[in-house]
């Protein structure tokens, strides 16, 4: 498969081989979130954002496995990477248990845990963050941020947001205000209070209209009130957003807004947890979606892209008590831990960041030059890009025209397209990826 001409290629989707591999895991599996019939074949080619299916057709990825393949597939210089290294067995350990070392820590021959932790650092050494407990996904990151506000400040108030989705187990379904379905008949930690997130990119607080700043005035500020509040501010142990809303609908705040959180939580010491899951690791043009932002996260929980979950703060945020913080398996899972220090890497050495923006700027106008029917707005930064329909049902449409077509998109909030290519997309690569996707738009019109 040659990068430079492949284009997607297509007969019936799902195939007949896709649809028995599919029945076939659903024999075992669990109901979960399954977007289309599409069934990788890993035996088979696959680059960049190009891979193929069980029955032979050529996809166009523009997931990136929901971000968590942030260089696509195959990349090559990762590959090359990797192929360097003479795997050991376990690869799995008990991370919190075990140390490992590869040689030389100023230059290891197999970068681990304390390589990734150390360059996870470095990224977030703006923001005065030294210190990572490392774990198996963003849940988990989120479930640690939680715990060790709770310990530090032994406040008993947390502040999430309209629209905020922040993991899956207990304690980050309690912070989401996406789905209902995510909450439905779930216990959940008590006294967490929500307010309006921001979805209009460059309102003020004269002209807001999401209800964030309700005459005038903040309805977080309102809460604060040392007077006429309903939440005392000594007692909020965090306050979690995502800097880009996610699952919410790919909703990217206003300056106006990300400044009053931030003086907000300034004013009152609050602690501010940014989740860049999703919107971290080079996906907006900047390394941390909070880099755009006038914010100073106290802790920065990620994942996807880093390969494993990560909570990254200030050695005074983290428990000093052994035990207080653990994870058998959560640090050590060493080839992950390796894909991601090199992730790190790749990203600064290929110029990704600059390749982020260029791209996702070429996508919105490419989009946007097209004058695509019923679509209300293009909007994005870097390449975490979002096509907003006039309803849900166009939106639904148009994902699967698109999938028919060989290009691979996923639905955020209620009628939001949303797009991530991988971070080293290609001029053509988003040209092929926008036309594939305005014929989905006509076809559907």
């Amino acid at each position: 498969m040659d990068r430079e001409t492949v284009e997607p290629s297509v007969g019936t989707l799902p195939g007949p081989k896709a649809t028995e591999r599919v029945d076939y895991h659903a024999e075992f599996a669990a109901p979960s979130t399954y977007v289309y019939g599409f069934v990788w074949d890993i035996l088979e080619d696959a680059t960049g954002p190009f891979c193929t299916d069980a029955d032979g057709n050529v996809l166009m990825d523009f997931t990136s496995h929901v971000g968590a393949a942030p260089l696509g597939y195959n990349n090559p210089q990762l590959r090359e990477r990797l192929a360097e290294f003479e795997l050991v067995d376990p690869l799995k350990i008990a991370g919190q248990d075990f140390y490992t070392t590869a040689g030389d820590p100023t230059d290891p021959e197999f970068p681990g845990p304390a390589e990734l932790m150390d360059k996870l650092t470095q990224v977030s050494s703006q923001y005065g963050m030294d210190t990572v407990f490392l774990s198996n996904s963003g849940a988990e990151a989120v479930e640690n941020a939680m715990k060790i506000c709770y310990d530090d400040t032994g406040g008993k108030y947390a502040i999430t947001f309209d629209g905020a989705f922040h993991g899956r187990t207990l304690g980050a379904l309690s912070l989401n205000r996406s789905k209902e379905i995510y909450r439905r008949k779930f216990p959940e930690i008590p006294s967490i209070h929500d307010v309006p997130f921001c979805d209009d990119r460059t309102c003020e607080p004269s002209t807001c209209s999401c209800g964030f700043f309700a005459g005038g005035v903040s309805q977080l500020r309102k809460m604060l009130d040392p007077q006429r509040g309903w939440v005392n501010a000594d007692e909020v142990a965090f306050l979690i957003m995502e800097p880009i809303q996610g699952e919410g609908g790919y909703r990217f705040p206003s300056a106006a807004f990300m400044a009053e959180v931030a003086e907000l939580c300034d004013r009152h010491d609050i602690l501010l947890v940014a989740d860049e899951i999703q919107s971290g690791m080079g996906r907006t043009g900047e390394f941390w979606a909070s880099d755009h932002y006038p914010i100073e996260p106290d802790i920065i929980t990620a994942a996807k892209g880093a390969r494993v979950g990560a909570t990254i703060a200030n050695e005074d945020v983290f428990p000093g008590e052994k035990s207080r913080l653990s994870s058998t398996w959560g640090a050590g899972d060493l080839v992950a831990s390796m894909q991601g220090a090199l992730t790190i890497d790749l990203i600064h050495e290929e110029g990704l960041l600059a390749n982020a923006t260029a791209r996702g700027e070429q996508a919105k106008r490419t989009l946007r030059e097209a004058s695509l029917s019923a679509v209300e707005d293009v909007r994005g930064t870097g390449l975490m890009l979002a096509v907003e329909f006039d309803t849900r049902e166009r939106r639904n449409a148009v994902m699967d025209a698109a999938f028919q077509r060989g290009l691979l998109t996923l639905g955020c909030g209620h009628k939001t397209l949303r797009l991530l290519p991988p971070l080293d997309v290609t001029e053509r690569e988003i040209y092929l990826g926008c036309d594939l996707l305005a014929e989905a738009v006509d076809a559907v019109a």
